[in-house]
């Protein structure tokens, strides 16, 4: 009788359990690029390996999990909805107003890029998680330095935000820096793998 119940219960916990879901690494493979292609950030694929303890270095025939965790999938009043998770109405104004004032003359590709690569940001383990703590990062955009950040966001910027939220999400690939080079005092971003140019900004990663 008492290995009846222990099988009983054994197959119920192997029907219940939660599944693993595996992925064996190939060569070329990068966890950004393995998070992307199964519908996770690489936040929740670095949160489901803790095995990987540096993001950037993976390997041939290495597993890695990707199992997806549940997102909650109506936003509430005053928030929207992106393909990665759900910001509050005034996060996207936030990142519209950022965006407004670091590519105002930039194509709106361009604009779409830079608020691509706060987005990127708020998912990488490199840096905070909320695109309020991204922007007022110390240091790392100007226009909360100058004030320009303070300013309203335009249409235009507002748009950028809504594609990069949506259907161009990935423009500026995995980019989690950009810069003007012609303008730029600082040159640390030069030594620093370039992923793509759209329009004045060069974008890094």
């Amino acid at each position: 009788m008492k290995k009846l119940v222990f099988l009983l219960t054994l197959l119920a916990s192997l029907f219940l359990a939660e599944p693993t879901f595996a992925y064996t690494a190939v060569k070329g493979d990068t966890m950004f690029n393995i998070a992307r292609e199964h519908g996770l950030s690489l936040k929740e694929l670095a949160k489901a390996n803790p095995q990987v303890k540096n993001l950037d270095l993976i390997f041939v025939g290495q597993q890695i999990n990707t199992n997806k965790f549940k997102r909650p999938s109506v936003p509430s009043r005053g928030e929207v909805q992106a393909s990665k998770g759900i910001f509050s109405k005034a996060e996207i104004d936030l990142l519209a107003r950022v965006v407004r004032a670091e590519a105002q003359s930039e194509p709106f590709k361009g604009k779409v890029a830079v608020a691509n690569v706060v987005l990127n940001r708020v998912e990488s383990p490199k840096f905070p998680d909320t695109i309020e703590e991204v922007i007022y990062q110390p240091g790392q955009f100007q226009p909360v330095a100058n004030g320009e950040i303070n300013k309203p966001a335009d249409q235009a910027s507002v748009q950028a935000v809504q594609a990069a939220l949506s259907n161009m999400r990935h423009v500026a690939q995995d980019s989690l820096f950009f810069y003007n080079p012609d303008i730029a005092e600082n040159r640390w971003l030069d030594s620093r793998e370039t992923t793509v140019k759209i329009g004045e900004h060069v974008f890094k990663n």
